[in-house]
Order: C-alpha cells, then sequence, then structure tokens
C-alpha cells in the first residue's frame, strides 16, 4: 500500500495475550481441515467403535433388551479392563491413519513456501510454532482416544454403581495416560516427519514405513539373534507395553487391539520400554530444532 495515500490505520483491534498466541496458528490450521471433505469422514468414523462399546455397555445392564434381541448375558463381553484396553487399541489405530492424513501438511507448506522467517519475526518462538501445530493433532487425537473413552467409564460407572467406579478407577487413569502417551509420540513424530520431507505425500508414508517396516524388522531381528530386545525399535510393541502395566493386564494372545498386541514370553521391562520412548520422542524433538529457525543456510 502506497504512503502517500495516507490509508493505513493502526489495528486498535483486542490483542491476543502472549501466553496464548500459538493458539493463532491452530486456528487458522482448524479453519484449512474444516474445508476437507475427508476430515469430517475421519470425524464421524471415530464415533462408530465408541458407540458400540457404548451400547455392549449398555446391554450388559438391561435384561429387557437382552430378551428382546434373544442374547445370552453370558456370551457378552465382560465390561473390566481387557474391555477399555481393547477401545484404547482400536481407537488409537484410528487416530494414528487421521495423523497420517493431517499431519504432514502442518509443517512442511510453512517450509516449502519459506514461511518460517515471516512466523518467527513475529513475537512467537520457535517453541510456540510447534506448540501451535501439534495442538491441532493433541486436540484431533485426544476426540479420539481418552474422551470418548472416560465418557465410556463414566458410563459403566453410572449402569455399574458407585462400588464398581471405586474398584476401576485404575481403568480411568490408564485410559487418561495410556491415550496421551501415544498421543505425544504420534505428533511428535507426525511434526518431524513433515518438517523434514516437504512433499506431504512422501511425509505421509514415511510415517507408516516408521510404524509398520518398524514392527517388521523388530520381528526379523528376534528371530534371526534369537532375542526380543529387536523390539526396542517396534514402537507398537512398546507402547502395548506401557498400556499392560497401566491397565493391569497380562500379556495374552488377546490382550491389547491388533497392533498393540504383546506376545506372552516376549515382554520387556518396563523402564527399559519407558527409556525407549523417551528416547524416540527426544530424537524428534532434537529433528524439529533442526528445521524450525528463522533462517536457512543453503550450500
Amino acid at each position: 500500500m502506497a504512503v502517500y495515500k495516507k490509508t493505513y490505520r493502526r489495528y486498535d483491534g483486542p490483542l491476543t495475550p502472549p501466553s496464548l498466541r500459538f493458539l493463532i496458528l491452530s486456528r487458522y490450521s482448524f479453519e484449512e481441515l474444516r474445508q476437507k471433505r475427508l476430515f469430517g469422514l475421519f470425524l464421524i468414523g471415530a464415533m462408530i467403535w465408541p458407540i458400540v462399546c457404548a451400547l455392549t455397555i449398555y446391554l450388559h445392564h438391561n435384561l429387557s433388551a437382552l430378551r428382546i434381541l434373544e442374547l445370552d448375558a453370558s456370551k457378552l463381553i465382560s465390561i473390566d479392563a481387557g474391555f477399555f484396553l481393547f477401545y484404547l487399541g482400536f481407537q488409537s489405530m484410528l487416530a494414528f491413519f487421521l495423523t497420517g492424513f493431517i499431519g504432514p501438511g502442518l509443517v512442511s507448506p510453512d517450509l516449502a513456501n519459506n514461511a518460517l522467517p515471516m512466523y518467527l519475526s513475529r513475537p512467537l518462538s520457535r517453541s510456540e510454532y510447534v506448540l501451535g501445530k501439534m495442538t491441532v493433532l493433541v486436540a484431533l487425537l485426544s476426540i479420539f482416544t481418552w474422551i470418548p473413552g472416560l465418557l465410556l467409564f463414566l458410563l459403566q460407572s453410572y449402569l455399574g454403581g458407585l462400588g464398581w467406579f471405586t474398584h476401576n478407577l485404575r481403568i480411568a487413569a490408564a485410559l487418561f495416560a495410556g491415550s496421551w502417551i501415544w498421543i505425544l509420540i504420534l505428533a511428535l513424530l507426525a511434526l518431524a516427519l513433515s518438517a523434514w520431507v516437504k512433499w506431504k505425500p512422501l511425509a505421509g508414508a514415511l510415517l507408516f514405513i516408521t510404524f509398520f517396516v518398524g514392527g517388521g524388522l523388530a520381528n526379523a531381528a528376534n528371530a534371526i539373534l534369537d532375542t526380543s530386545w529387536g523390539h526396542l525399535i517396534n514402537l507398537s510393541h512398546l507402547i502395548g507395553t506401557v498400556w499392560l502395566r497401566l491397565f493391569g493386564e497380562p500379556a495374552t494372545l488377546g490382550s491389547g487391539a491388533v497392533f498393540f498386541r504383546v506376545q506372552p514370553g516376549a515382554e520387556m521391562p518396563l523402564w527399559v520400554a519407558w527409556a525407549a520412548l523417551f528416547g524416540f520422542c527426544g530424537v524428534c524433538l532434537r529433528l524439529l530444532a533442526k528445521k524450525i529457525r528463522a533462517m536457512e543456510i543453503v550450500k
């Protein structure tokens, strides 16, 4: 805008508090996602399994409905720690696919278009930039995992009574903690890949490769070396190990859900799983710190 026209006016509206400025990035990212048709389908799909679980809980406490449907109560799934562990595993895989869909597009466009200097020239630090982008994934993955999980726990507590609630508080804590472990790992991994790979389809493919190929390499290493330490590079096994301890479930063929099952005899010490997960998060943060900068030196 030419200065001589004197039409420029300073912005006099309300200012966002400094502690919440990172949410501006989240708001615009949500607006872009809202315009994608597949995003709405993902959200609808996220509610299918919680609804099925809610109906299962309701049938356990409604004899008249069982008679109408001609179902035997003894053949229904028990509502215990294993039930909620299976729920968490199933929903976590849906959260993983959602991350593969939206995660690669959070940082890579800013790097590809050299927009980081514009962001970081504002009163916005590198950590706030990462936090703003990460908040998008954290909010969406929470809708998939611990929020409906705790609602199911409250439904079962309401129908099962105060005694069931007080006796199974550990399940609620395990749902919350287990969900956040998976959410943070997924968010950090997605942002790190998005920062280093500017082509979004390739970044999404690398996310799946890290998860699935890592598990295949771990199983191959275990078979060749006759050991179980190969699971240190298997994210699903590490997460499953932590989840089993949180829920207090033994490692059986049916524990967990699909990609998070820990086979009997393949368990590793809990502290090793935690150390590997913390190390994985540290690597992702280091990769982000190398890329999220206000300037880039190109040789």
